[in-house]
This record gives structure tokens, C-alpha cells and sequence, in this order.
């Protein structure tokens, strides 16, 4: 099988040998997801899936500054603040569906997150079979950052990492290496990025039966310790509180200045994502199945994006104005409604995800 790769499509389709190639391709945004390209996505995996010369999937991020930055939330904020209520559900139906199929590919798909992968990266890429971080590779769900909520089923990533990991890196927004990201279970392999292209052409010119994870085996490499591992203990011990005040006061109590710098960064973060992702992360890791999770953020997302004005406003703090100083409503985790979590898991989202 080959296929021409062109130059100005969002997505680059080719592939060789039995090897189906997918490249995000707008490097200038960090290959930054919009709507034409998760449909560009969904329609080759959906043809490959039938397709006899096509027998593993490789997906990667054109540049070198990373595989995918995540959804266009810029995009999003002009949907939103225009009233585009029809183009939001589209971009999160379609988004979470793209996700969904490359979890449950009957063909493996070997996802490449390199550099950054954050947010709708993430969704990309570890949902995959075959998941393979670098030396490069600095991996994120940062939602809680503009008054959102980590989606993409990274909530049901985030409530099966070790410990209480995973409230952690949900709350915080906290960047993973690859060893992070090997510990926290996003990724499987680290293969250093000199390796790369001797991975690619093996993929493309393997000899059966040697399967694409032998292949990877053949490059990874054992990366340093994760700092994430060594900063278990307190951890562990404050994201473990039963709320958001709770794990204030226990960070605060902590002899290590790294917790003590946690509760500062918490108290200057969205109450109501914070409060609202805590409860999320808890309740997918209890979820039987990742499309069930990916049913739970969809009511979420669409009721922070359609009641709540805090992801309007942390976009426009972080990315639209760039002053870095969103006013969040409420502005004080003591200030939060008693009834807003129960109010954002009752929303009913309409139409419903599937």
C-alpha cells in the first residue's frame, strides 16, 4: 500500500509495506486538533479497518515540537461565545467517538508522543495499543488551567494511575516526562528519539510474525526513575482527603515545599473545575468500560461549556488575551456552592454522546 503524503492537509496519509501512516500536520500549532481533522482521522481508520494491505497503524505529529497540543480551544471559545451550540456538540461528539475507535481497533494503532501531548493529544495517543513516548516527550491533561475539566477519556487514564496519581496530575495539570508518563500508565515504551526513523522502517518493512510490540522492543529503552514514583508518599496522602479543602489542608501541612507549592497553585486555580475534575477522576475510575467514561466528560464538558462562565474565561486569560489573570466565578473554593458538583453530573447533555 502506498499513498501520497501532501503538504497542506491537516492530516498527511500514506503508509508502506502493510503500514498504514497517519500524521497530524499543522506543526506551526502544535498540530492542534480541529474538527476536519478528527474527521480526516475517523474516515481513514474506518477505511483501513477493511482494507487487507493495511496491517498495523502508525500515528504521529508533524515538526518537533510535539505530537498534539490538544483540541483547538480557540476555535472553542469562538463557538461558544458566538452561540454555535450545534458546532460545539459536533466538535466533542466526534472528538470522543475518533477516541473511542482507535481505542477498540482491531488493527494495532502504534501512537508516536513525541514532544508535547496534551489534552486531545492525549485522546490521540493514549488510547492506543502501542504507545511510545521520547526523551522529548512532555505529556499533560492541563484543563483545570482555563476553568475546564480533563476529557478524551483522560479520566479514565487519570482513576487508573498508581495511587492517588491520578488526582494529582488531574488537579494540578501537571506536565508528565516519559517516565511519569510510563509510571502514571500513559505510555508503554520510551523509545529515544535517534531510534525513530530505525522504528519506522521496521514497521513498514517487518518480517511476519514479528509483531509491531516485538519491533518497539527491539529500540525502547529504560528511562530514569519517575519523580512522580518518589513524591508518592505525599501524594498519596493528601489527594487521598475526601475534598478539595481536604487536600488544601493536608498539602499545606507537608514538610516537602513541593506540596506546600501545590496548595498555592490549587488556591489560585478554578473552584468549580477543581471540585467538579476530583469527583470525575473518582467516579471513572469505578466506570466499567472507557466509553462510559468518555459518556461521563461528555455531560461534563458541555455543562461547563454551555452554564458555567469559567472556561470562556480561562481561555481568554490563557490564549486569547494572554494576560494570565482569569477571573474565575467562584473565585474561592470556600465560596463553592454545596450543590455544584451534584449539579454538573446531573446534566443531561442533548443529543446525547451515542
Amino acid at each position: 500500500m502506498h499513498a501520497e503524503r501532501t503538504e497542506n492537509d491537516g492530516v498527511l496519509v500514506g503508509g508502506r509495506g502493510g503500514l498504514g501512516h497517519l500524521t497530524l500536520n499543522r506543526p506551526k500549532a502544535i498540530n492542534a486538533l480541529d474538527l476536519d481533522m478528527i474527521r480526516a482521522l475517523h474516515l481513514t481508520l474506518d477505511r483501513w479497518e477493511s482494507d487487507t494491505d493495511v496491517d498495523v497503524v502508525l500515528l504521529d505529529g508533524a515538526g518537533d515540537r510535539g505530537f498534539c497540543a490538544g483540541g483547538d480551544v480557540r476555535a472553542l471559545h469562538e463557538m461558544i461565545v458566538g452561540g454555535r451550540v450545534d458546532e460545539v456538540h459536533a466538535f466533542f461528539r466526534e472528538e470522543y467517538a475518533l477516541d473511542h475507535r482507535i481505542a477498540t481497533s482491531k488493527k494495532p494503532i502504534v501512537a508516536i508522543a513525541d514532544g508535547v501531548c496534551m489534552g486531545g493529544g492525549i485522546g490521540l495517543a493514549g488510547h492506543a495499543a502501542i504507545r511510545i513516548v521520547t526523551e522529548r516527550s512532555r505529556l499533560a491533561m492541563p484543563e483545570t488551567r482555563i476553568g475546564f475539566t480533563p476529557d478524551v477519556g483522560g479520566s479514565w487514564l487519570l482513576g487508573r494511575a498508581p495511587g492517588r496519581i491520578g488526582e494529582y496530575l488531574a488537579l494540578t495539570g501537571g506536565t508528565m516526562d516519559a517516565s511519569d508518563a510510563l509510571y502514571a500508565g500513559f505510555a508503554d515504551h520510551m523509545v529515544p528519539v535517534a531510534h525513530l526513523e530505525a522504528l519506522y522502517e521496521a514497521l513498514e518493512n517487518r518480517a511476519d510474525p514479528s509483531s509491531p510490540t516485538e519491533l518497539v522492543l527491539l529500540f525502547d529503552e529504560t528511562p530514569e526513575p519517575s519523580r512522580l514514583e518518589t513524591a508518592r508518599e505525599w501524594i498519596d496522602d493528601a489527594f487521598s482527603a475526601a475534598d478539595v479543602p481536604g487536600i488544601l489542608e493536608r498539602l499545606r501541612a507537608r514538610d516537602e515545599a513541593e506540596a506546600r507549592e501545590t496548595a498555592e497553585l490549587l488556591a489560585a486555580s478554578a473552584p468549580t473545575a477543581l471540585a467538579v475534575t476530583l469527583e470525575a477522576v473518582r467516579r471513572a475510575r469505578e466506570l466499567p468500560s472507557l466509553r462510559a467514561a468518555l459518556a461521563q466528560e461528555y455531560g461534563l464538558v458541555l455543562w461547563f461549556a454551555f452554564t458555567q462562565p469559567d472556561l470562556v474565561e480561562g481561555i481568554r486569560a490563557q490564549l486569547v488575551d494572554k494576560d494570565r489573570s482569569p477571573s474565575w466565578s467562584p473565585a474561592r473554593i470556600e465560596d463553592l456552592p454545596a450543590d455544584r458538583v451534584a449539579e454538573a453530573f446531573a446534566y443531561e447533555p442533548e443529543p446525547a454522546l451515542w
